[in-house]
């Protein structure tokens, strides 16, 4: 049962909230005194996925693959260089976020929101928690005055802070409450979809367990479907209904969380897989080690934009890409050996 890229949501069902369709995002290369355009970084190069409505989708690769800047694009603080981006409205109504007006966009801003990666850089130095977490609801003409200090109040005990400091600065709070401002300005607007970039890989691992509770339970709580970003697998594992593998600008496996763990096939998320060490600290594991360099978005190679770095390449991997496939329900990859393979899954 084939899929490509273009159709790969097809007969999944009318509860998607997201649909994104072969979504690239191209950032010209300049040189010259007239910065002629010489080239073009591919950094998201026809990505497709999507999102059932209440789930988390976890999206995980190593640093510089393109997942943030999936997420900037979807929401358009990027324009994307092409494809699609379809969402359901709360009304119901699907709509091509991509080819909105700006003016369109800002309706939609309440009902899809973001949580930045920074929780330093993320909020204003001179703005008080008030300002910062109140300012969506002000911009939007929903609250002022002492209804705005309530709401404010409120977002702030959800997310676990004391409403008395909501005059103070970013500078007087710690990292993981700073995130959680982070969250509960996100929260405002009772967004559906959240996107997650990174939320936690600033934080000490102490604050991440607290931080990663905190969103499943408001996740639980308030009905929210997450597009989570994450470069750490123990991480997205943790929060995640799915997870998709991104490699270079290209989602190369996408499975349900607890099928992509114990049976990948793709040779790239079995080298992710064998990083992640055993609960048991008595199992004993191996890591594989990927040699060479990730090619450049720049100058992605022929074929298969995995196969310079892959044990299991041949012929066909160095001439022809492969397409996403879903090979079994359910379970997408984009590997042209993934029938023959037999990779190894965390804990074998």
């Amino acid at each position: 049962m084939g899929a490509n890229q273009e159709n790969i949501s097809d007969n999944v069902g009318d509860d998607i909230i997201l649909e994104v369709k072969g979504l690239k995002q191209y950032f010209p290369i300049t040189r010259g005194f007239l910065q002629r355009t010489v080239g073009h970084v591919k950094a998201v190069d026809g990505v497709s996925f999507f999102i059932r409505e209440g789930e988390v989708l976890g999206l995980v690769g190593e640093s510089g693959c393109g997942k943030t800047t999936t997420g900037r694009s979807i929401l358009r603080l990027y324009e994307p260089t092409s494809g699609e981006v379809w969402y359901r409205k709360a009304d119901g109504e699907r709509v091509d976020v991509a080819r909105l007006s700006l003016k369109e966009v800002k309706p939609l801003r309440r009902e899809m929101r973001m949580i930045f990666q920074d929780p330093f850089s993320s909020l204003n130095p001179r703005f008080t928690v008030k300002d910062i977490i109140g300012e969506p609801l002000v911009i939007h003409r929903i609250a002022k005055g002492q209804d705005l200090d309530d709401r404010v109040g409120k977002l702030m005990k959800e997310v676990g802070l004391d409403p008395n400091y909501m005059n103070r600065y970013p500078h007087e709070f710690s990292g993981g409450q700073r995130q959680r401002i982070g969250l509960a300005r996100t929260l405002s607007l009772s967004p559906r979809l959240i996107i997650a970039d990174e939320p936690v890989s600033a934080l000490d691992v102490s604050i991440q367990a607290q931080v990663l509770n905190l969103l499943q339970r408001l996740k639980d709580q308030l009905g929210l479907t997450l597009l989570f970003i994450a470069h750490d697998l123990s991480v997205v594992e943790h929060v995640s209904d799915r997870i998709a593998v991104m490699y270079v600008g290209k989602i190369v496996e996408m499975a349900g969380t607890d099928e992509l763990l114990r049976h990948p096939l793709h040779p790239y998320t079995e080298a992710l897989l064998s990083a992640v060490p055993p609960a048991d600290p008595d199992i004993k594991y191996e890591r594989i080690a990927l040699e060479g360099e990730v090619p450049s978005p720049a100058d992605p190679p022929p074929g298969c934009i995995f196969n310079p770095r892959c044990h299991y390449a041949k012929d066909v991997c160095r001439q022809v890409a492969p397409e996403l496939t879903e090979v079994l329900q359910g379970h997408f990859v984009s590997c042209h050996r993934a029938k023959e393979l037999t990779l190894r899954g965390v804990g074998a």
